[in-house]
């Protein structure tokens, strides 16, 4: 898939409403998994994507920073998430959990 068209997200569009359940992609368009949640807005916020498994079963949950992501959107409209990790990189991060044990924390 060539992103090059692709538009850029703007930090007022980086937040959970915007992103929960968009494709993150490796650099090699190879399907890493998607996004669960995010932490705060903007690009200072963290995104929780979970890695790995099928069909949402045996997924690792992991925290990456925006800054640390290329979010856009297609010509479609449709919102996607590309990153320069492998699926063993992401993999071998350290698991998310959230603050409380529970429920992600809300979007600002």
């Amino acid at each position: 898939m060539d992103h090059t068209n692709h538009v850029r997200l703007s930090a007022v569009e980086i937040n959970s409403d915007t992103l929960a359940g968009a494709t993150v992609y490796g650099s090699n368009d190879d399907n890493l998994g998607s996004v669960s949640h995010v932490h705060g807005a903007g690009r200072e916020s963290e995104i929780i994507v979970d890695v790995g498994g099928f069909l949402g079963i045996g997924t690792k949950p992991v925290a990456l920073r925006a800054s640390q992501l290329d979010l856009m959107r297609d010509e479609d409209g449709e919102v996607h998430v590309v990153t320069a990790f492998t699926e063993e990189q992401l993999k071998q991060m350290p698991e998310h959990h959230e603050p409380d044990g529970g429920a992600p924390w809300p979007s600002s």
